[in-house]
């Protein structure tokens, strides 16, 4: 794929991010949880953290975990765990069947990029 090809889609999926949003607080959350998701999606935090995670989970060979994909890229375990939904409102990533996980041991939903 030429440099060209590679920059469309990023900008595509970059539009995408942006004209999507997925609601990060629900009605019955604490004025708390509301004022922090402001701060991140104001911040432009929201959109990198998205991005670091949309582009990691392209690079998997199969459907991982979030504590998988964490560990995979040295991000914050839970950071990546609420983005994953998010990005899956999305509709940029697909959420899978549940296996063990092979960093927690714990049975958990898999992830792949749609």
């Amino acid at each position: 794929m030429n440099t060209h090809a590679q920059r469309s889609l990023f900008d595509q999926v970059e539009a995408h991010l942006r004209s999507q949003p997925a609601p990060l607080a629900a009605r019955s959350d604490p004025a708390t949880s509301h004022i922090a998701a402001r701060e991140i999606t104001m911040s432009g935090a929201l959109d990198s953290q998205k991005r670091a995670v949309l582009d990691l989970l392209r690079i998997q060979l199969r459907p991982v975990t979030s504590a998988e994909l964490a560990a995979a890229g040295g991000l914050d375990r839970y950071m990546v765990a609420r983005r994953l939904p998010d990005l899956n409102r999305d509709g940029l990533v697909s959420r899978g069947s549940a296996r063990r996980c092979d960093s927690t041991g714990r049975l958990a939903i898999t992830w792949s990029a749609a």
